[in-house]
């Protein structure tokens, strides 16, 4: 396959960029180590809203403190979160950053999606001129980035040798330190609660923006009449629902992700259904729907609306392969569209019975 040519482009210094250091192709700048009031505003947004698809850095070649021919090179993705968690953990050390071009994805889910890839490190290498910055020929890459990138390709299209870092970015100066050895711990990947629920606002803000759209089918539905559409049924006949899709919404979104390790099943389709079924049972005793057309319609739809959105997790976890997701959501959308329909026949025979036509 014929290589890609990309070229180093020179623009502004960024915020976070503390001096420039000459390079064969082109110049490099020297980056700070530390964050700033905008670093940390530009974490929390990227946490909580659609900020983080266009949160990027420039890929190419960075440098941390005083690099030499002869210092580390380490790979990053250009989300801007994940290069700012790395050059925040190379504080003290003397290293080059190369960054690929993963489009403003993070490093586990850009290596599955191919972005952090053979191919990207391979042109990228050559766009820097990476062979005459430094006189070895080693590269450090993230641990989660090794499902994308073949290490012995790159070693023969490039002549550079690669080896996996650690899992965290803050283990990278003991890896080096212990002469590019990892323990145990820093192989090993954690995924504490603490860390899901920072998460969650990620998967609470999309599904919470449909919600309208959700309320306003419930609404319709139960406020028609023969005579026209009745607010005052809408709203006393479809609160429950909407109380109901409100629950369903904070199981799949926050309830299933901080209880991820303790939900039975390795399918997260099936964790965000149990969850589901369980939160609507527990809120049933308090908010009355007591027909059985209705409760039956409500246990198809809510716990089907729970297994969808967290299944949309797993995208921020290294617990399944992309493989997995798309066989999981194979057998589920058919499933999750079957539910809906089920559930629409029922509400429809309570409305004719309401309506005795039946």
């Amino acid at each position: 396959m014929q290589m890609q040519t990309l070229k180093f482009v020179k623009k502004t210094a960024p915020p976070w960029s503390i001096g420039e250091v000459a390079a064969p192709a082109g110049t490099v700048y020297r980056i700070s180590s530390d964050w700033s009031r905008q670093d940390t505003w530009g974490m929390i947004k990227s946490r909580i809203s659609g900020f983080r698809m266009s949160y990027t850095v420039a890929p190419g070649l960075y440098a941390v403190g005083e690099p030499t021919a002869d210092s580390d090179v380490l790979v990053t993705a250009n989300y801007k979160l994940t290069f700012d968690i790395v050059r925040r953990a190379l504080k003290g050390l003397n290293a080059w950053l190369l960054v690929l071009d993963t489009k403003s994805i993070n490093v586990w889910c850009a290596a599955g999606k191919g972005t952090f890839g053979t191919d990207e490190l391979v042109n990228r290498i050559a766009a820097v001129k990476l062979d005459a910055v430094v006189s070895h020929r080693r590269l450090i890459l993230p641990q989660l980035g090794a499902v994308g990138v073949n290490a012995a390709a790159v070693q023969k299209k490039t002549g550079f040798r690669i080896s996996f870092g650690p899992v965290e970015a803050r283990d990278i100066t003991a890896y080096i330190q212990a002469g590019y050895k990892k323990t145990k711990d820093m192989a090993t990947m954690r995924f504490p609660m603490l860390d899901r629920l920072i998460l969650t606002p990620m998967e609470i803000n999309p599904a919470m923006k449909k919600f309208p759209w959700i309320a306003g089918g419930i609404l319709l539905v139960f406020g028609l009449q023969p005579s026209g559409i009745l607010f005052s049924e809408a709203w006393a006949n479809g609160l429950p629902f909407l109380a109901l899709a409100l629950v369903s919404v904070l199981a799949g979104a926050l309830i299933t992700p901080a209880l991820l390790p303790f939900v039975p099943s390795r399918s997260f389709a099936i964790k965000g259904w149990i969850v589901g079924v369980c939160c609507l049972y527990l809120s049933t005793l308090y908010i009355g729907v007591q027909h059985p057309l209705l409760l039956a319609a409500a246990y198809l739809l809510f716990p089907a609306l729970s297994s969808y959105i967290a299944l949309q997790f797993t995208g921020a976890t290294t617990f399944t392969g992309m493989s997995g997701v798309k066989k999981e959501l194979r057998i589920g959308v058919p499933l999750y569209f079957t539910a809906a329909g089920v559930s629409l026949v029922l509400v429809v025979l309570f409305k004719i019975r309401e309506w005795g036509l039946i």
